[in-house]
């Protein structure tokens, strides 16, 4: 079993930071793209920044120049560093990963999905 696992979430007021962490655990062979989408009350979800296993990032252009997304490899780690936040970044974050994993003998590639992590800028 494979899961990933959220944290860092919570109430920050407008022009504040968060950091979120997106942890992997399970049989894991290798992690390829790191992904991290949000979805606010009544709007689609959206990708907000991905992050390829070589470390080629891209952006939403809602975020750029204010969020920064990284991994640690070694730990199976994902990070969204978000500053200067504003009231419109309020949303569920999700983190998503292309995962290998082992199973019985034989490896599988499969897209998994976090529970989400709140995010609520406000005064």
């Amino acid at each position: 079993q494979v899961q990933l696992v959220e944290s860092g979430g919570g109430l920050v007021q407008p022009g504040g930071s968060l950091r979120l962490s997106c942890a992997a655990s399970g049989s894991i062979s290798s992690i390829n793209a790191m992904g991290w989408s949000r979805q606010g009350p009544g709007k689609e979800r959206e990708l907000v920044a991905s992050i390829s296993r070589a470390g080629r990032t891209t952006y939403a252009d809602s975020v750029k120049g204010r969020f920064t997304i990284s991994r640690d490899n070694a730990k199976n780690t994902g990070y969204l560093q978000m500053n200067s936040l504003k009231p419109e970044d309020t949303a569920v974050y999700y983190c998503n990963a292309d995962i290998t994993y082992e199973y019985s003998g034989s490896y599988y590639l499969k897209n998994y999905w976090g529970q989400g992590t709140q995010v609520t800028v406000s005064s």
